[in-house]
């Protein structure tokens, strides 16, 4: 069985508040896009249990890797056969666009396919949340205003049908760990000096109108320890985007066009992906 793991980018990214078990609280809006991976799941031939990655590294032992975490949880609860997965990675890592989540939620959407397990979307979520904070937005895979640590959903009426998207990633990679350091959450702060309150409401406003209602609480950091990605962000707006954000706790960052526009020799040294947003209705 073969899937196309996708990514998201985030439409802000309001940082909340600091929680008891070491998380953080957040805001923001999770919507998909058709940037993906390639994810092919079978019953091993051999009774080993095998994970082979092709495309774009992945770091750290097999035993780390996010799908094979998601198959051994699944198979604590049932007892699995062993498989064979080929994942060929092209979402680049360490840019806040979800893609080793995508990979986690995807796995267990095929595995509980491929052996019939009759999980539900909300017993499938639960397992995904237990892998990774962000991975239970994988399942349902449509926007959503999501909220807690990013893993608790609300629905949101938003269309971004027949715009166009652009996604650079520089070279430097940033853990989410090393993004949240020196992040003073907004409950923390003078309300007043708080730049702005992801209210659902925002998105209702023409996307032109966002730039300055909408922003990414790790850009303020993030910018200061790496201006390239800051550089990018203003490439982008030169380019005629309507609005430019840095996904998650980055490094890519991502502009929305109306009609896309000439990028050769505008990113060297850089991933670059675009494509059409999809429409959500």
């Amino acid at each position: 069985m073969i899937s196309f793991p996708n990514a998201k980018i985030n439409l802000g990214l309001n940082i909340v508040a600091k929680r008891n078990d070491g998380f953080h609280d957040i805001e923001t809006v999770f919507y998909p896009i058709p940037l993906c991976d390639i994810l092919e799941i079978i019953k091993s031939p051999n009774g080993e249990l095998r994970f082979k990655n092709t495309g774009i590294e992945i770091p750290g032992s097999t035993v780390d890797n996010l799908c094979m975490k998601a198959y051994n949880l699944l198979n604590e609860k049932f007892n699995l056969p062993p498989v064979h997965i080929h994942l060929h990675k092209i979402i680049p890592d360490g840019a806040g666009l979800g893609g080793g989540s995508s990979d986690a939620a995807f796995t267990l959407k095929l595995l509980n396919d491929l052996f019939t397990l009759n999980l539900s979307e909300e017993q499938l979520m639960d397992f995904a949340r237990k892998l990774g904070s962000d991975c239970a937005f994988f399942i349902q895979n449509k926007p959503v205003y999501a909220k807690g640590k990013g893993d608790v959903f609300e629905e949101i009426d938003i269309s971004l049908q027949g715009k166009m998207i652009i996604v650079v990633k520089p070279r430097v990679k940033i853990s989410t760990q090393s993004a949240y350091k020196n992040i003073i959450p907004s409950q923390n702060q003078d309300l007043s000096l708080t730049s702005y309150h992801l209210s659902r409401t925002i998105f209702h406003l023409p996307i032109k109108q966002w730039k300055n209602k909408i922003a990414n609480d790790f850009e303020k950091n993030i910018f200061v320890e790496f201006p390239e990605i800051k550089t990018i962000k203003e490439e982008l707006y030169s380019m005629g985007s309507i609005y430019v954000s840095m996904s998650g706790s980055g490094s890519a960052v991502y502009g929305i066009f109306d009609h896309l526009p000439e990028t050769e020799g505008k990113f060297a040294d850089c991933f670059c992906w675009k494509g059409e947003l999809l429409s959500t209705r």
